[in-house]
C-alpha cells in the first residue's frame, strides 16, 4: 500500500514536496510531509503505509499505517474551496466537544492548520476497527434478528445525540439554532445559483413551498447534518453497537427533526422509488426496520412530535440535489476526471427534485 500511488485523475500520493510542485494538479497526500507531522505530534514511527477509504464524494479520508499502528487522516478536496465549507478544524472540534459528553466519535489526535503541508488543513484521528454497513452486513449482524438490532441501534444513536445539552458555553458556539430551518432554505437556494450551468426551475419551486411550510422547532440539539447508516461504524460484537459516527462536515445547532428526516429520506426499504441518494441497500433486506418504524422508535425515545416530518424529508432531498449539482458541475468543468458518480447527476439530480416535490406535497 506504500509509496507513490497513480489513480485515473492523476498523481493522488507523492512522496515528496518537490514531486508535489512539479504536478499541474496538487496531490492528495505528500509523505514526507505527513510524516513530519505525525513526527511532531509522537504518532506511530519509520515509513508509511496507506490507503483510501470511506465512500464521501466530498472530504477525503486515508487510513495511515506506521510502525504497526492505525490512524486515520482527515482533509478537503483539492483547492478552490467553496467558502465556509470544509473546515477540517472545526470538524475537528466538534468531535472533541462530543467526545466529552459521551458520543461515540473518534479521538481526535493531531490538528493541522497550515495550509503549506497539503494544501489544506487536515486532522489525525484514532482508527476505529469495524464496520461502516451500506450494501451488505458483516457475517455476525446478518440474521433478520441482528438486522433488527442494527435498524435500532441508529435510532437510539440519533436519540443519544440529540439529547446533549447544547446550553453550555463550548457546544452553544457551534451554531445559532434559533432560525435554523428557515437559514437552511435561504443558503442552499444560494448554492445553487453559485454551482450550477442549467436551468432546473423545480429548485425555485421546492425552495419556495419549503420556505412557505416551515414548521416550528420543538427543541435545539447538535444535527449532525448527514447522519445515515453509512456514516456510523459498528462493533465486531452482537447486539449491532455504534461504536463511532463518522464525517461531522455539517455539524451545527439546529433543528434534531433535521437529520431524522435525512435519515429518512435516504433510506432504503422495498418498494421504495430509488433515487442517487439511496444510500443504504442493506436495509431492503428482512429484518431491517422500515421508515416509519425508524421514525416511531425515534419519537418513542424523543417524545418529539414527528408528524410534520415530511417537511424534513423534502428538505432533505433538496438539499441532497443541490450538493450533487455542485459535484455534477466540477465533473463537467473536468475537475473530478475518472468520476463514475458525476455522470448519474444530469438526471439524477432533477429525479431527487422531484421525489422532494412530491414528500413535500405529503406534508
Amino acid at each position: 500500500m506504500s509509496g507513490l500511488q497513480t489513480t485515473a485523475d492523476g498523481t493522488e500520493v507523492v512522496s515528496t514536496g518537490s514531486e508535489a510542485a512539479a504536478l499541474e494538479r496538487p496531490p492528495l497526500l505528500v509523505l514526507d510531509a505527513v510524516t513530519g507531522f505525525l513526527d511532531a505530534h509522537g504518532l506511530g514511527s519509520g515509513d508509511l503505509a496507506w490507503e483510501r477509504i470511506g465512500d464521501g464524494q466530498s472530504n477525503i479520508t486515508y487510513r495511515i499505517i506506521r510502525g504497526g499502528e492505525s490512524f486515520v487522516l482527515r482533509r478537503g478536496p483539492r483547492p478552490p474551496l467553496p467558502r465556509s465549507t470544509h473546515d477540517m478544524v472545526r470538524e475537528a472540534r466538534v468531535q472533541q466537544l462530543l467526545g466529552a459528553e459521551g458520543i461515540p466519535v473518534p479521538q481526535i489526535l493531531a490538528v493541522c492548520s497550515d495550509e503549506t503541508l497539503l494544501g489544506v488543513p487536515f486532522y489525525v484521528m484514532s482508527y476505529l476497527d469495524g464496520h461502516v454497513i451500506t450494501g451488505s452486513a458483516p457475517e455476525h449482524l446478518d440474521t433478520p434478528e441482528q438486522r433488527g438490532d442494527i435498524s435500532r441501534a441508529v435510532v437510539e444513536t440519533l436519540a443519544r445525540l440529540h439529547s446533549v445539552d447544547v446550553t453550555g458555553p463550548e457546544l452553544s458556539r457551534l451554531g445559532r439554532a434559533e432560525g435554523y430551518l428557515e437559514r437552511q432554505v435561504r443558503r442552499f437556494a444560494g448554492l445553487w445559483e453559485a454551482n450550477t450551468l442549467r436551468d432546473v426551475p423545480l429548485v425555485e419551486q421546492v425552495a419556495q413551498e419549503l420556505g412557505a411550510s416551515v414548521p416550528a422547532s420543538q427543541r435545539a440539539s447538535v444535527v449532525h447534518g448527514d447522519y445515515r447508516l453509512g456514516n456510523l461504524m459498528f462493533g465486531r460484537q452482537q447486539p449491532a453497537t455504534v461504536t463511532g459516527i463518522l464525517d461531522w462536515e455539517m455539524a451545527t445547532l439546529g433543528d434534531p427533526l433535521a437529520d431524522l428526516g435525512y435519515l429518512a429520506a435516504t433510506y432504503s426499504e422495498p418498494g421504495a422509488e430509488s433515487t442517487v441518494m439511496d444510500l443504504t441497500s442493506v436495509t431492503k433486506q428482512p429484518g431491517y426496520w422500515s421508515r416509519d418504524q425508524l421514525v416511531a422508535g425515534y419519537a418513542d425515545r424523543t417524545g418529539l412530535d414527528v408528524s410534520a416530518l415530511p417537511w424534513y424529508q423534502a428538505l432533505a432531498l433538496w438539499k441532497s440535489a443541490i450538493f450533487c449539482e455542485a459535484i455534477y458541475t466540477r465533473y463537467l468543468k473536468g475537475e473530478r476526471p475518472g468520476d463514475t458518480f458525476g455522470p448519474t447527476l444530469e438526471e439524477g439530480v432533477p429525479l431527487l427534485l422531484e421525489s422532494a416535490a412530491e414528500t413535500l406535497r405529503r406534508s
